[in-house]
Protein backbone atom coordinates (compact mmCIF):
# COMPACT_ATOMS: atom_id res chain seq x y z
CA UNK A 1 0.00 0.00 0.00
CA UNK A 2 1.21 3.46 -0.83
CA UNK A 3 0.17 6.23 1.55
CA UNK A 4 0.49 9.86 0.49
CA UNK A 5 3.06 11.62 2.64
CA UNK A 6 1.70 15.08 1.81
CA UNK A 7 -1.86 14.23 2.89
CA UNK A 8 -0.53 12.61 6.06
CA UNK A 9 1.48 15.70 6.92
CA UNK A 10 -1.46 18.05 6.31
CA UNK A 11 -3.79 15.90 8.43
CA UNK A 12 -1.26 15.60 11.27
CA UNK A 13 -2.52 12.31 12.72
CA UNK A 14 -6.24 11.68 12.93
CA UNK A 15 -6.19 7.89 13.24
CA UNK A 16 -5.93 5.29 15.98
CA UNK A 17 -7.64 5.11 19.33
CA UNK A 18 -6.28 8.46 20.47
CA UNK A 19 -6.80 10.19 17.12
CA UNK A 20 -3.16 11.27 16.96
CA UNK A 21 -1.54 8.39 15.09
CA UNK A 22 -0.63 8.49 11.43
CA UNK A 23 -2.45 6.23 8.97
CA UNK A 24 0.70 4.37 7.97
CA UNK A 25 1.41 3.24 11.54
CA UNK A 26 -2.22 2.28 12.23
CA UNK A 27 -2.48 0.31 8.98
CA UNK A 28 0.69 -1.62 9.75
CA UNK A 29 -0.73 -2.69 13.10
CA UNK A 30 -4.08 -3.66 11.60
CA UNK A 31 -2.42 -5.70 8.87
CA UNK A 32 -0.24 -7.52 11.39
CA UNK A 33 -3.27 -8.19 13.57
CA UNK A 34 -5.06 -9.71 10.57
CA UNK A 35 -2.07 -11.91 9.78
CA UNK A 36 -1.28 -10.06 6.53
CA UNK A 37 2.48 -9.67 6.88
CA UNK A 38 2.84 -9.97 3.10
CA UNK A 39 1.53 -6.41 2.58
CA UNK A 40 3.90 -3.47 3.08
CA UNK A 41 2.81 0.08 3.86
CA UNK A 42 5.02 2.78 2.35
CA UNK A 43 4.89 6.57 2.44
CA UNK A 44 5.29 8.14 -0.99
CA UNK A 45 5.16 11.62 -2.48
CA UNK A 46 1.95 13.28 -3.64
CA UNK A 47 -0.46 10.91 -5.39
CA UNK A 48 -2.26 13.73 -7.18
CA UNK A 49 -5.54 13.41 -5.28
CA UNK A 50 -5.62 15.94 -2.45
CA UNK A 51 -8.75 15.39 -0.32
CA UNK A 52 -9.67 17.55 2.65
CA UNK A 53 -9.38 15.87 6.08
CA UNK A 54 -8.42 12.54 4.46
CA UNK A 55 -5.41 10.61 3.18
CA UNK A 56 -4.97 9.16 -0.33
CA UNK A 57 -3.96 5.50 -0.48
CA UNK A 58 -3.13 3.33 -3.50
CA UNK A 59 -2.86 -0.43 -3.51
CA UNK A 60 0.11 -1.40 -5.63
CA UNK A 61 -1.84 -4.33 -7.11
CA UNK A 62 -4.60 -1.90 -8.25
CA UNK A 63 -2.73 1.24 -9.34
CA UNK A 64 -5.73 2.74 -11.13
CA UNK A 65 -7.82 3.01 -7.96
CA UNK A 66 -7.09 5.65 -5.34
CA UNK A 67 -8.72 5.11 -1.97
CA UNK A 68 -9.52 8.24 0.05
CA UNK A 69 -9.44 7.44 3.77
CA UNK A 70 -11.13 10.05 5.98
CA UNK A 71 -9.66 10.85 9.40
CA UNK A 72 -10.96 8.55 12.11
CA UNK A 73 -11.65 5.61 9.81
CA UNK A 74 -11.23 2.22 11.48
CA UNK A 75 -8.17 0.55 9.90
CA UNK A 76 -9.88 -2.86 10.20
CA UNK A 77 -12.36 -1.69 7.54
CA UNK A 78 -9.50 -0.89 5.17
CA UNK A 79 -7.87 -4.28 5.79
CA UNK A 80 -11.24 -5.96 5.24
CA UNK A 81 -11.53 -4.28 1.81
CA UNK A 82 -8.25 -5.90 0.79
CA UNK A 83 -10.02 -9.25 0.85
Amino acid sequence: MLVCRKCTKRLDGGFGTDGRSKLRRVLRGALRGAGRRDIRVLSVGCLGVCPKRAVSVVWASRPGAVLVVPAGTDPANIVHRLG
